[in-house]
């Protein structure tokens, strides 16, 4: 039997383990490589089976093959696990392949030296963005975010700009993914400010986070989709509240954060 065939819309919707392709097992191998959130270093086998929910015997066959080809490594002392060499040897491959990274730095360090802020480049991972790379343009108000850190989706620009730029029916999936994953009391607000943020884009070409991630942070974010429609990256610009103001966003920097998008993009001929 053939391979099935996929085109560039395939993996835009999110795919689970009740699809005829998906190989549990591998899902679970990545489910608990994803256990190691910026920060956590060590974790043992019940915490990794508390927070995949899966049957520790399990976790305990999947963490101890990980471990024998590199990609956790174990301490005795501790009988918990780190991240091992081998994900970095993947992290180190993806940004060495990614021409975009190599392309968008220098012209977001010249925009993060113009605005005073923070210039960022992310892809979403799940139901976070993942900063891929960031230029800091404001040395006395600096945001403690680099490379490998993950942001909310639904209430930063970074995120909000990536939802923006989806089509309709992967959008009010998202919608309805982030709805069960946010505190009931949180979500109206979180709602609207997505649905506002595709209004924006609609309107300006970029989209706002103006507080609502980070209080003493205004933002403003743009989408970047390949030619093919296959794959979505977004740039922001966040900086302190009093220099990121909304109508200095409308009339400068949002449409510089576009040219920064667009120039990008005809760089990398759309392919990334």
């Amino acid at each position: 039997m053939g391979s099935p065939k996929r085109d560039s819309q395939t993996f835009s919707l999110p795919i689970d383990a009740t699809h005829p392709q998906f190989v549990n097992a591998v899902g679970r191998a990545f489910s608990i490589l994803r256990c190691f959130q910026h920060g956590e270093r060590y974790l043992g086998n019940q915490e990794i089976a508390r927070e995949t929910g899966l049957p520790k015997p399990t976790v305990s066959r999947l963490t101890f093959t990980l471990a024998s080809m590199g990609y956790l490594e174990y301490s005795a002392t501790l009988e918990k696990y780190a991240l091992g060499t081998a994900v970095l040897a993947l992290s180190h491959a993806y940004m060495k392949n990614n021409d975009v990274v190599s392309v968008a730095r220098p012209l977001m360090r010249e925009l993060a030296e113009y605005t005073q802020s923070a210039v960022m480049l992310g892809a979403a991972d799940g139901l976070r963005m993942v900063v891929l790379e960031v230029c800091q343009g404001d040395p006395t108000f600096q945001l403690n975010l680099s490379p490998g850190a993950r942001v909310p989706h639904g209430s930063t620009a970074l995120g909000r700009a990536d939802l923006a730029s989806r089509p309709l029916d992967v959008f009010q999936h998202r919608l309805r993914e982030l709805e069960g994953e946010i505190e009931p009391e949180d979500w109206p607000r979180i709602r609207d400010g997505i649905l506002r943020a595709r209004e924006e884009y609609e309107t300006y070409g970029f989209c706002f986070s103006m507080g609502e991630w980070n209080p003493d942070v205004f933002a403003v974010g743009v989408p970047m989709v390949s030619a093919d429609r296959s794959r979505v990256l977004a740039f922001n610009c966040s900086g302190r509240i009093s220099v990121m103001t909304r109508d200095r966003l409308i009339r400068d920097f949002g449409p510089r954060l576009v040219a920064l998008r667009n120039t990008v993009f005809e760089k990398v001929e759309g392919r990334f």
